[in-house]
């Protein structure tokens, strides 16, 4: 430590010196000797003297005991953002572009629990005073290839972190992934951070996280800060969906109470909702108030049970089984697959979007054990057709999004469908039922339909023409592929 002090000293004694030479000749420049000091190469000496001094002063670092600098920058980390940072391997010092250390392969511990993996750690610090190892002061932090895990207990971390002193330093991460888990330590789902950054912004005078991100499969990008009442604002942008949600959350007290609103394709609506220790309760309307939907969302967490009621006058299905929707995604990692988690939905709605023939749908589902049940879902065809689902499953079986169950089918009228399916008037029967059973995957499009019964009559050979059905083409081309499939089955029938 004594060569350390005497080193340290003899740079200071240097320092001056230069500076006292510097200053010397810089009073002493002028028009008349400018020339001459060139010609000395005075000045050129003193660049040089300043560019070796420069050079020796950021180097400063590797003096110090390798072990100090590690205490000293936990510490530092400690007490500035609140992190128990835990370095195990020695640093890398480094001073281009700017002063840095580089450690790999540390983490941050929680209550003694690891909550983090990181492996590379770039600590940049501050050129004002590297003479004094307790005054080098740490101005930014970047985390490469980390891992988090978080749970019910350390869900806030990053709400946590957002309430730091920011004012003279940034905090980032960068190609890392957020591990979400539940009480039984199981993935639930990953969020994947492409690019976080907290700041201070001197112009609100408030702290502030940016994050590009993708769950899912589904990029978004994320914004939020804390104002001076304490309320938790946030903004998320799915781009690809024109979807955004901006929320405020009051987050003191043992109810926490918030606002979300929601604009999607210049429609806008609005939920509110209340959260206490172990209750979810959310309403979620309209923006204008009328009566286009109303939705109401109420949740225990332990054990997790919720149920899900809403009125709508329509619904838009489609976006849900497109292959790359967040829905299908979320079924297909298995993130309901929990013997404790049960949801029950009741939907109410007149009409479904895109389809304005279909109407009257009542869908009831249950998610339990990974399987979503949909029983005693009806919806009519105009005023002709009432269409029943029974022992129906949608499920992820080989990374695919499949529906399986039964159909039962009431026909009211069987002109008007005769008419607009454009039947033949020879092939134009009684029918009042018909029963079947369906098999659906969604992501190749194609219809297994068998054990087809119509009026309690088994019918061979339409099993055989309906046996697989393919969507391939646009809205219209299904129409006339099921026209001419419903005249093919209706000629083989034996009835």
């Amino acid at each position: 430590m004594n060569k350390h002090n005497y080193f340290v000293t003899f740079l200071k004694k240097l320092n001056l010196s230069i500076n006292s030479l510097l200053q010397k000749y810089l009073n002493r420049l002028n028009r008349i000797n400018l020339s001459y000091i060139v010609k000395s190469n005075k000045v050129l000496l003193v660049f040089v003297s300043l560019f070796i001094l420069f050079f020796t002063y950021i180097s400063i670092p590797h003096v110090y005991n390798r072990g100090d600098i590690q205490k000293e920058l936990e510490s530092q980390f400690l007490g500035k953002y609140g992190l128990n940072l835990i370095t195990k391997t020695n640093y890398k010092y480094k001073f281009f572009p700017r002063p840095h250390f580089i450690l790999e392969n540390s983490y941050v511990e929680e209550n003694k629990t690891k909550i983090s993996n990181i492996k590379k750690l770039k600590i940049f610090v501050s050129l004002n005073n590297l003479f004094s190892l307790k005054k080098m002061k740490i101005y930014e932090v970047e985390l490469y290839n980390a891992n988090f895990y978080f749970d019910i207990k350390n869900y806030n971390f990053f709400i946590k972190l957002l309430n730091k002193n920011f004012s003279k330093s940034t905090f980032k991460i960068k190609d890392s992934n957020v591990f979400y888990r539940n009480l039984e330590n199981e993935v639930l789902f990953i969020n994947k951070i492409k690019n976080l950054k907290f700041y201070f912004d001197p112009h609100d005078l408030q702290n502030i996280l940016t994050s590009e991100n993708e769950v899912f499969n589904v990029p978004y990008s994320f914004k939020m800060y804390i104002d001076k009442e304490k309320k938790i604002y946030s903004k998320i942008n799915l781009n690809f969906l024109k979807l955004q949600i901006e929320s405020e959350l009051d987050h003191y007290g043992k109810i926490k109470k918030g606002t979300t609103n929601f604009t999607y394709n210049q429609k806008k609506s609005t939920a509110n909702y209340k959260i206490s220790k172990n209750l979810f309760d959310l309403k979620f309307f309209d923006k204008l108030n009328d009566s286009s939907f109303n939705y109401e969302v109420v949740a225990n967490f332990k054990p997790f049970f919720a149920k899900i009621n809403g009125k709508t006058d329509q619904v838009d299905l489609s976006y849900l089984f497109k292959t790359n929707s967040a829905f299908v995604q979320m079924i297909k990692t298995q993130i309901f697959n929990h013997k404790n988690l049960n949801i029950n939905m009741d939907i109410n709605a007149n009409k479904i979007n895109k389809y304005k023939n279909f109407k009257n749908i009542i869908l009831n589902s249950k998610i339990k054990e990974g399987l979503i049940d949909i029983d005693n879902t009806k919806f009519s065809w105009k005023d002709d057709i009432i269409f029943k689902l029974s022992n129906t499953l949608i499920y992820s079986q080989d990374n695919k999004l499949i529906l399986d169950g039964k159909l039962i089918i009431e026909i009211i009228d069987t002109n008007e469908i005769y008419k607009y399916m454009l039947t033949p008037k020879n092939n134009r029967y009684k029918i009042n039922q018909i029963e079947l059973n369906i098999n659906y995957i969604f992501d190749d499009k194609i219809m297994n339909l068998n054990n087809i019964m119509i009026n309690n009559q088994k019918q061979k050979k339409v099993d055989v023409i309906l046996k697989n059905l393919i969507f391939k083409g646009d809205n219209i081309q299904d129409k006339i592929y099921m026209k001419n499939i419903f005249n093919k089955a209706l000629k083989a029938y034996e009835g």
